[in-house]
């Protein structure tokens, strides 16, 4: 991993700009449903471990908040840390040895080190904090050496990938799990609950997205403060689609019970033009510049819209390169009422015109706070990341680890989610089209459990 950045990106080019279009939605049969090599995933629980032990591959941007986070938890013991650079690495050995705690092993000095930290055999866990290039090969490889593997997301940049992670999970029996931390978040979890208490009625209709201004970041260079070697720009040169769809799909797949009890069955998607990053590199090099005039195929706004077997629609939205605020839109309408986030607001038969007032949608808070937020969430927020939903996040992860349970996020949901990315790709090259979404499930989604209104 330890090599200059030319040399990274050199080797990672494999995984994206060698990829043709046909190859984005294959890895299927003529009915979308690939032979089974191994076990159903479906409620799969490992033995429990009193003992998590991890190993954390990049510490760049979003790995040193997750070393922090584990290495609170008690039971987690982080055995290893891997990165592209020395010193990133040393200064988070620093951070755990200045806490008391053991030095983890460093790995870094080729571009193949992270594979020994897979092969050690005092690892459990493969935690995998890197550019998206990465994170599906890093996960098959740490499923292969035996180890549970979680990603950041998504975890996978074409859907051939994605049957890859399945296969994978069940042929060795380890978890694979996408760290979907905004299902972890305060709003997303109540709405979880108004859903699952029948609050909003039957679900109808849910929208996601993930719109994020990112200009100032696609366009820096230094590899402490912007997306190292530009790899979110490199990818927007090569693709148009919806490279990022999980923060805002994950929590509505939840609310609908996708994989439990209904399942994605077309996808269609298209692109605006593009506008906002050609004008931030003219603005920031000047107008005459190669990054001015350089082709960018990603579209400013990707909308893609799913249907799915049980007749609900999901909408999915990214734009990363406008002027607006943050927003993941986060809305589940269904035939009692409706939550619309970004602000958050409730409106409920028998007043459906009229958003509640702030008096009653406090006190519906109150009532339906998800209880994982009601035991936790103060100590979360105190950890911090994104709110206390990073901290979440990880406390269950290790929790479930630790007892044998069932994640909350299962291959399946890993794979499905961001199997978007390459689905959405394939539908804006064919003028919009719909492509049927692979059942990664093999059918298992309809009799799956849902998922419990779970805690610590």
């Amino acid at each position: 991993m330890s090599m200059n950045r030319r040399g990274f990106l050199k080797n990672a080019a494999w995984a994206g700009g060698a990829v043709g279009v046909g190859a984005w939605s294959g890895c299927m049969s003529s009915s979308g449903i690939s032979a089974r090599k191994g076990g159903s995933m479906a409620g799969f629980r490992c033995e429990p471990m009193a003992t998590v032990r991890v190993g954390v591959i990049g510490v760049g941007h979003r790995g040193p908040g997750a070393v922090r986070r584990l290495s609170s938890i008690p039971g987690v013991e982080i055995r290893a840390i891997g990165d592209l650079y020395e010193d990133r690495v040393a200064k988070q050995v620093k951070v755990l040895t200045d806490k008391g705690l053991p030095a983890p092993k460093g790995y870094f000095g080729s571009q193949d080190a992270w594979r020994g930290m897979c092969e050690s055999n005092v690892i459990d866990l493969i935690y995998i904090t890197t550019p998206w290039l990465w994170h599906a090969p890093m996960a098959l490889y740490a499923m292969r050496c035996g180890k549970h593997a979680v990603t950041e997301v998504p975890a996978a940049m074409t859907v051939e990938q994605c049957w890859q992670l399945v296969d994978t999970a069940e042929e060795t029996r380890r978890h694979c799990m996408i760290l979907e931390n905004c299902c972890y978040g305060f709003n997303e979890m109540f709405a979880l609950m108004l859903c699952r208490k029948g609050v909003l009625g039957e679900l109808v209709h849910g929208e996601a997205a993930y719109i994020h201004d990112l200009r100032a970041s696609h366009l820096r260079e230094d590899h402490e403060n912007g997306y190292q070697g530009q790899w979110r720009l490199n990818w927007a040169r090569q693709f148009s689609g919806n490279p990022y769809p999980t923060h805002g799909l994950g929590p509505v797949c939840q609310y609908m019970d996708i994989n439990r009890g209904d399942k994605f069955e077309y996808l269609t998607s298209v692109s605006s033009g593009q506008f906002g990053i050609s004008r931030a590199a003219a603005k920031k090099y000047g107008s005459n510049s190669p990054q001015a005039k350089a082709v960018y195929r990603q579209g400013d706004m990707n909308t893609s819209i799913i249907k799915t077997y049980r007749g609900r629609t999901i909408m999915v939205q990214h734009d990363t390169t406008s002027p607006r605020p943050y927003s993941r839109l986060n809305l589940i309408s269904g035939t009692k009422g409706i939550l619309s986030d970004y602000p958050l607001r409730v409106a409920l038969e028998p007043d459906p015109h009229r958003w509640l007032d702030d008096k009653k949608l406090e006190e519906l808070k109150a009532k339906y706070t998800h209880p994982l937020w009601a035991k936790q969430g103060e100590y979360a927020k105190k950890m911090g990341g994104h709110g206390g939903m990073d901290m979440l996040m990880d406390m269950r992860l290790i929790h479930c680890l630790q007892n044998g349970l069932p994640l909350d996020i299962s291959v399946y949901d890993t794979a499905l989610w961001s199997s978007v990315v390459g689905l959405s790709v394939d539908s804006v090259a064919r003028d919009g089209r719909p492509v049927r979404v692979p059942d990664f499930t093999r059918g298992g989604w309809k009799t799956a459990d849902p998922l419990e209104i779970v805690t610590l």
